[in-house]
C-alpha cells in the first residue's frame, strides 16, 4: 500500500502539475506556460523605444460590456483568451483597457498578451473612481487618490504595461478647461507614486478629446511648468479622417505642423471614424514618414461592438463574429504597412518644453494661474510611504463625493520624488514580471485538505482519477 500510495502520488504530482500549467483559472497567477515577459518601452525625444528600435503603437481599444456596465476584461481569463487570438490576427502590438478592477488577479491575461506580443495602455479611473469635471477640487481627495495608486500596484510589475492613462476626455468642450490643473496634480502624483514606490518608469500622460478651441493649448499645458509635473506623452481621440479622404483633407498636415516642436511622444488614443463605411485607409497613412516624426500611431476605436457602431466585432458569449469587412480591412491595413527605416524621423532629444498657455476665452484653469497646481490632499500622503494598500475594485462606494479634496496651491518643487520608500514590488496581487504561480491552485487543493481528505489518501484519489481519465475540477 505504501508503494502504492508513492506511486500514485508520484504520477499525481506530475499529472497535476500538467493540468495548472494548462488550465485557466479565475484565481490562478499565469499559466507555467506563460513566458510572461516582453521588453519594457521607454521614451528618448518624442518617440517610444523597445531597445534601441522605435516602438509605434499599433492597437485597438478594448472594453468589452462598454461603460454602461463595466467588467475588467483582464481579470477573467475566458474573455480575454477568447480575444486574443483576434489581435493576433489584426497584428496588433497594443490594446487600450479604459476600466479594470484593481482588487483583482490580472496574471493570467496580462502573462498571454505578452505571449503574443501585446502591450496594454491603462485608464486608471473608473467610473465610480475618477475627477469630476464640474467639480474637480471635491473629487480630487485621498479617496480617490487611494484607488488609482492601487491600480499603479496592480499593473507596475508587468513589463507589457506600456503606459498609463491619468485622464481620458475630461475636458471635453470649451468650458471644461478649469480641470486641467486637477489632471495634471492626478499626472504628478501617478508618478512621484511610481518612483517612490521603487517601481520602473511606466510613462503617464493624458488622452485628450478632440475638442479644437482648446485641444492643442491642453497640449502645452501638460508639457509645461515644473519637470515632475509634466506629462510624459501626450495622446488625442482623432476622428478627422473620415473614409474616404486623405492626409491633407483629414487636416493631418496640419496637425503634423502644430506639433512638429513638442516635446512629448504623441500618439491617436482613438481613431476611426464611422460617418462613412470606413476602411482604414488613415491606418497605413499613420505609419508613413509624412506622420511619424512627430506621431507614435494609435489604436483603434474599438474592437467591440457597444451600441454606437465603432464595433469591429459582435460578441456573443464565446462567439467573435466580424461586423461587415472592417476586420479584415484593418487586418490588411496593418499587416501590409511596415514601420519606417531607423527612427522615422523622431527627435533624437528631449526637445523644448512649451510656455504655458495664457488665459484666454477658449483657456481657463481659475483658481490656478500659469503652472501652478493643486497640492496633494494631505490624507494621501501616506501612500507615497507605505503602499495604497488594497483596491476598492469596480463595486465600492466611489470617491467623487468622498471629501478630503484640495484647493490649496502647491509650493514649488512638490511632487518632485525625494526618496523610494517602496521595493518595487506591488502591494496589490500581481506578481513582479507575470512570471507563473500556483498560488491559487496551491489554495484550491489547500481547501480541499482542510475539508477531511488526508494527503495520502488525497494523493490516492488524485491519481486514480488521472490514470482512469477522470478530470480533476476546482
Amino acid at each position: 500500500m505504501t508503494l502504492l500510495c508513492a506511486t500514485l502520488l508520484g504520477l499525481a504530482a506530475t499529472a497535476l502539475a500538467t493540468k495548472l500549467e494548462a488550465r485557466a483559472s479565475s484565481t490562478s497567477s499565469a499559466t507555467a506556460t506563460s513566458s510572461g515577459s516582453l521588453p519594457a518601452i521607454t521614451i528618448t525625444g518624442n518617440a517610444f523605444y523597445s531597445g534601441s528600435d522605435r516602438f509605434y503603437i499599433r492597437g485597438i481599444d478594448y472594453q468589452p460590456g462598454g461603460s454602461s456596465s463595466p467588467v475588467d476584461p483582464l481579470a477573467d481569463y475566458s474573455t480575454c483568451s477568447r480575444d486574443i487570438p483576434y489581435f493576433k490576427q489584426l497584428g496588433l502590438n497594443t490594446i487600450r483597457v479604459y476600466t479594470v478592477d484593481n482588487s483583482a488577479n490580472h496574471d493570467q491575461c496580462m502573462g498571454a498578451l505578452a505571449d503574443a506580443g501585446i502591450y496594454l495602455a491603462l485608464d486608471i479611473n473608473t467610473p465610480k473612481y475618477s475627477l469630476n469635471r464640474g467639480d474637480p477640487s471635491q473629487s480630487y481627495n485621498p479617496t480617490y487618490l487611494q484607488s488609482i495608486f492601487a491600480t499603479v500596484d496592480a499593473f507596475a510589475g508587468y513589463s507589457n504595461t506600456l503606459l498609463f492613462f491619468s485622464g481620458n476626455e475630461v475636458i471635453n468642450a470649451q468650458n471644461t478647461t478649469t480641470a486641467a490643473p486637477y489632471i495634471k496634480a492626478v499626472t504628478r502624483d501617478m508618478k512621484q507614486y511610481i518612483s517612490e514606490r521603487g517601481y520602473r518608469k511606466i510613462p503617464v500622460g493624458y488622452s485628450a478629446a478632440d475638442v479644437s478651441q482648446n485641444q492643442y493649448s491642453t497640449a502645452q499645458y501638460m508639457d509645461c511648468g515644473e519637470a515632475q509635473t509634466i506629462s510624459d506623452f501626450y495622446a488625442i481621440n482623432n476622428y478627422e479622417w473620415c473614409d474616404p479622404s486623405s492626409f491633407s483633407q483629414a487636416g493631418w498636415d496640419t496637425l503634423v505642423q502644430q506639433y512638429s516642436n513638442y516635446s512629448l511622444p504623441l500618439f491617436f488614443s482613438e481613431y476611426g471614424c464611422i460617418t462613412n463605411t470606413r476602411t482604414f485607409a488613415e491606418t497605413t497613412a499613420l505609419y508613413q514618414t509624412d506622420m511619424t516624426a512627430v506621431f507614435s500611431g494609435g489604436l483603434v476605436y474599438q474592437y467591440s461592438e457597444e451600441g454606437a457602431g465603432y464595433g469591429i466585432v459582435s460578441i456573443s458569449g464565446n462567439t467573435v463574429t466580424p461586423i461587415g469587412s472592417q476586420f479584415s480591412d484593418l487586418q490588411s491595413a496593418l499587416n501590409s504597412t511596415s514601420n519606417p527605416s531607423g527612427n522615422g524621423g523622431a527627435q533624437t532629444s528631449s526637445g523644448s518644453e512649451q510656455s504655458c498657455p495664457a488665459s484666454s476665452a477658449d483657456w481657463s484653469i481659475s483658481p490656478f494661474t500659469g503652472n501652478a497646481l493643486p497640492a496633494t490632499p494631505s490624507g494621501a500622503e501616506q501612500y507615497f510611504k507605505s503602499g495604497a494598500g488594497t483596491g476598492p475594485g469596480l463595486t465600492g462606494s466611489g470617491s467623487q463625493n468622498s471629501g478630503g479634496g484640495s484647493t490649496v496651491t502647491a509650493s514649488a518643487g512638490a511632487g518632485s520624488a525625494t526618496a523610494t520608500y517602496g521595493s518595487g514590488s506591488a502591494s496589490g496581487t500581481s506578481s513582479a514580471s507575470a512570471s507563473a504561480s500556483h498560488t491559487g491552485a496551491a489554495w484550491s487543493l489547500k481547501s480541499r485538505e482542510a475539508g477531511g481528505v488526508g494527503a495520502v489518501g488525497f494523493g490516492v484519489v488524485v491519481g486514480l482519477s488521472f490514470l482512469f481519465g477522470a478530470a480533476l475540477m476546482y
